[in-house]
C-alpha cells in the first residue's frame, strides 16, 4: 500500500459527489416545477445544477482563498516556509504546490486546489508565528497528505455544493409564501401532500448536504494525520502542532461555516464539545483523539 493508496477511491468519490448533486437538484427542480406548476424551476435546476459543477471544479479553489483573504507568497517573501513545502513535496513525490498566507493571528492552515498540478495550501500568520519548524512539518504534510490524497478538490467543492443546495432550498421556501403553493396545490385534491413534501425537502436538503460534509471532513482528517506523519517520519510534531493550535483561543475572523471544515483545526474555536450530539455537527474530530491516534504511530 502506497502513502497515498487512498485517492482512487477520493477521485471516485469526487466524481459521486458531482453526479448526486446533479441528480439531487434536478430531481428536486423536477417536484418543484411540479409542485408549482413551472416548467421555468426545472430549466433553472437543470442550467444552475450543471454550471454550479463546473464552477465547482474549475473555480471553486479560487473562491475559498478570496473567502479566505488569503495572498501568495514568493521564495523570497518567506523563504523558510517555502522550503519547507517545496522538500516535503519532494518527499511525498508531488508538485510544489502554491503558498497563501492568511493574515490571522489564529494558528491555522488548509489545502484546495482540483488536482495536485493545481494545488494550494494556505497557512496563517498565527502558525508561523506560534509553531516550530518540526511542528510546522507536521501541519504541512498533513495539508499535503489531503493534496495526495485527492481530498482537495472533494473538499473544496463541498464548498460550493452545499452552498448551492442551502440557496435552492431557502429560495423554495422564501416562494412558498409568495406564491400560496402554486396553482396545481389550489385546484389538484392532493396538491397539500405535495406541497408539504416540498417543504420537507427544502427543509432536509441543507441538513443532509451539511452532515455529509462534515462525515466527510472528521473521517478525512484522521487519514491525512496518518499519512502526513508517514511523511516526516516523527508522529510527534504534528500531534505537538495540534496541541498548540487547539490550545489557542483566538477566532479567525474570516471564519464561516461552509468553509470551515477546509481547516486543519475548528476555526471557530467551539471548546465544549462534549456530547455526542455537539460532536456529530462538529466539522472536527476532538484533538485528543487524533493526538492519541498520531502518538501511537510507529515509524
Amino acid at each position: 500500500m502506497t502513502l497515498y493508496s487512498h485517492k482512487e477511491i477520493n477521485i471516485r468519490r469526487t466524481w459521486l459527489l458531482f453526479t448526486i448533486f446533479l441528480v439531487v437538484i434536478i430531481g428536486l427542480g423536477w417536484f418543484f416545477s411540479y409542485v408549482f406548476d413551472s416548467s421555468a424551476i426545472l430549466v433553472f435546476a437543470v442550467i444552475f445544477s450543471v454550471l454550479m459543477s463546473l464552477i465547482s471544479y474549475w473555480q471553486s479553489d479560487k473562491i475559498v482563498l478570496a473567502m479566505s483573504r488569503a495572498v501568495p507568497v514568493e521564495r523570497k517573501n518567506n523563504p523558510e516556509l517555502y522550503n519547507i513545502v517545496e522538500n516535503l513535496a519532494i518527499t511525498a513525490g508531488l508538485p510544489t504546490p502554491k503558498i497563501y498566507l492568511v493574515n490571522e493571528a489564529s494558528p491555522n492552515a488548509f489545502a484546495t486546489g482540483r488536482d495536485p498540478r493545481h494545488s494550494v495550501i494556505a497557512v496563517t500568520s498565527g502558525l508561523l508565528a506560534k509553531l516550530d519548524r518540526t511542528e510546522l512539518e507536521g501541519v504541512i504534510s498533513h495539508e499535503l497528505s489531503h493534496i495526495g490524497d485527492r481530498d482537495i478538490l472533494l473538499s473544496t467543492a463541498v464548498v460550493i455544493l452545499v452552498g448551492f443546495v442551502s440557496l435552492i432550498s431557502d429560495m423554495f421556501i422564501r416562494s412558498m409564501f409568495w406564491n400560496r403553493g402554486g396553482r396545481r396545490n389550489n385546484r389538484d385534491e392532493g396538491g397539500g401532500i405535495l406541497f408539504l413534501i416540498g417543504i420537507i425537502f427544502a427543509i432536509l436538503a441543507p441538513i443532509a448536504s451539511t452532515l455529509m460534509q462534515l462525515a466527510i471532513s472528521r473521517k478525512r482528517e484522521f487519514l491525512a494525520d496518518a499519512s502526513g506523519a508517514l511523511l516526516t517520519r516523527y508522529p510527534e510534531g504534528l500531534a505537538r502542532a495540534l496541541e498548540k493550535i487547539s490550545a489557542d483561543p483566538t477566532p479567525m475572523k474570516t471564519a464561516n461555516n461552509t468553509t470551515s471544515h477546509l481547516w486543519i483545526d475548528d476555526p471557530f474555536k467551539k471548546k465544549n464539545h462534549v456530547s455526542w450530539f455537539s460532536k456529530l455537527f462538529s466539522t472536527h474530530p476532538p484533538v485528543e483523539e487524533r493526538v492519541k491516534a498520531l502518538r501511537e504511530i510507529s515509524v
